[in-house]
């Protein structure tokens, strides 16, 4: 998986690095979902739940054309999306 990180609509700043972005879509447990919302449609824009080798959770809206992903968006985990990673990583692994 190749990323554009050519300016990059977003800064990363000091609590994320491109490295622990890539590695949250590296997560064999990484959830990727594409919204139902109208507002994202014209442009397909999907989601992205997934941990950084370092343990951090890492949500991150991209676009993909098929090679390369565009990451618009990343993020820390808010409370609710590290409840939902866990809640699906316990259903795969039962």
């Amino acid at each position: 998986m190749e990323f554009d990180w050519n300016n990059t609509p977003f800064e990363l700043g000091a609590s994320l690095t491109q490295r622990e972005v890539e590695e949250s879509f590296e997560d064999p447990f990484a959830i990727k979902l594409l919204p139902d919302s109208a507002r994202f449609s014209v442009q397909a824009r999907f989601f992205n739940l997934g941990m950084a080798a370092g343990g951090d959770g890492i949500f991150s809206v991209y676009r993909t054309n098929g090679k390369q992903i565009r990451v618009i968006h990343a993020r820390g985990f808010q409370p609710e999306e590290r409840f939902f990673y866990q809640r699906k990583m316990d259903q795969t692994l039962a």
